[in-house]
C-alpha cells in the first residue's frame, strides 16, 4: 500500500529517475575530472612553460581541497538542506571548471583547481546522500550498485577522454566540457531533486579547523617531501603537526555533543575495513594512473636523447 508508505510512494513516482540521473551524472563529471587532467599534463607543461614539480600542483591543489572539504560539505548539508549546499557545490565546481579553461598560467590554473576541488568535495557526498534519501531501503542496494559503477567508468574512461581531447582539440576542452553540463544540469537539480536534512544543530567550528588542518599539513609533507628531503624540519614540522591536529580532532569529536564524525561508527568492522580499502584502492589508482601516464609520454622521448 502506497499511500501509507511514504518510501514506497517516492518509489513509485516517476521523478527519482531525474534523481538518479542528476545525480549519478554530477558524481561522474567529478570523479572523471580528477582523472582525465592525468593525461593532459605533458601537453599542458609545454604550452604553460613550467617544470613538472610546478604543475603536479594541479592534481595535489584539487586533492587537497577535496580531501579537506568532503566532510565539512556533508556536515553542512544535513544542516542546512542537502539539495541546497548540492547546487551551491555544482555551482562552483562548473564555475571552476571555466576559470581553469582560461587560466593564463600555472599559478591561476591552480588557485582554479583548488576551487574545483572544493566544488568537488561538496558534490560527491551529497549527491549519494540525496540519492539514498530518495529511494526505499529495499532498492538502495541497486541504485547504489548503479551510482557506484559510474565511478569505476569514469577512472576507465578519464585517460581514454583525456588523451582524446588533448590530442584531437585542446587541453583547455579538458575543463570546458565540465561547463555545459553543469549549466545544464543546475536548474534540473534546483527543480527536481527532493530537499532533506540530517542533524539540526550548528556546524562545529572546532572541528573543521582541526580536520582540515590536520589534512592538509600531512597532505602538503607527503607532496613536498621528494623536493625538500623526507629529513628535512618542515617535512617532519608538517607530518608531526598533521598527526597531532587529526589526534586532537579524535579527542574533539568524543566530547561534543554532535560530532561531525561519530567515531562509533568505527567500532563496526565493515564499516572500518571498508574505508580503508576504499584509501587504499583510491591511493592505488590515482598514483599508478600519474606515474603510467608520465612513463609513456616522456620515457620515449629520453630514450630518443
Amino acid at each position: 500500500m502506497t499511500a501509507g508508505n511514504p518510501d514506497i510512494a517516492r518509489a513509485a513516482g516517476p521523478g527519482l529517475g531525474w534523481v538518479l540521473g542528476l545525480t549519478s551524472t554530477a558524481y561522474f563529471m567529478v570523479v572523471l575530472d580528477s582523472v582525465v587532467v592525468i593525461t593532459a599534463l605533458p601537453r599542458m607543461q609545454r604550452d604553460l612553460h613550467v617544470g613538472l614539480a610546478s604543475l603536479q600542483w594541479t592534481l595535489t591543489a584539487y586533492n587537497i581541497a577535496f580531501a579537506a572539504g568532503i566532510i565539512t560539505a556533508a556536515a553542512a548539508g544535513d544542516r542546512f538542506g542537502r539539495r541546497r549546499v548540492f547546487n551551491f557545490g555544482l555551482v562552483v565546481f562548473t564555475v571552476a571548471s571555466a576559470v581553469c579553461a582560461l587560466a593564463p598560467n600555472v599559478n591561476a590554473l591552480i588557485a582554479a583547481r583548488t576551487l574545483q576541488g572544493l566544488g568537488g568535495a561538496i558534490v560527491l557526498p551529497l549527491s549519494l546522500t540525496i540519492l539514498t534519501s530518495a529511494f526505499p531501503a529495499e532498492r538502495r542496494g541497486m541504485i547504489v550498485g548503479i551510482y557506484g559503477g559510474l565511478a569505476g567508468l569514469a577512472v576507465a574512461m578519464g585517460p581514454i577522454i583525456g588523451g582524446a581531447v588533448t590530442q584531437g582539440i585542446d587541453w583547455h576542452w579538458i575543463f570546458w566540457i565540465n561547463v555545459p553540463i553543469g549549466a545544464a544540469a543546475l536548474p534540473l537539480a534546483m527543480r527536481l531533486l527532493p530537499e532533506s536534512r540530517g542533524a539540526t544543530g550548528r556546524l562545529d567550528p572546532g572541528g573543521v579547523t582541526l580536520l582540515t588542518g590536520g589534512v592538509v599539513a600531512i597532505v602538503w609533507a607527503l607532496v613536498r617531501a621528494n623536493q625538500a628531503g623526507w629529513a628535512s624540519a618542515e617535512i617532519i614540522g608538517c607530518l608531526a603537526g598533521g598527526v597531532v591536529l587529526l589526534a586532537a580532532f579524535a579527542a574533539w569529536e568524543q566530547q561534543v555533543s554532535e560530532p561531525m564524525i561519530p567515531l562509533r561508527l568505527f567500532r563496526s568492522r565493515a564499516f572500518a575495513i571498508g574505508n580503508a580499502a576504499t584509501f587504499l584502492m583510491s591511493g592505488a589508482i590515482f598514483a599508478a594512473g600519474f606515474l603510467v601516464t608520465q612513463e609513456f609520454q616522456f620515457a620515449p622521448s629520453l630514450c630518443r636523447c
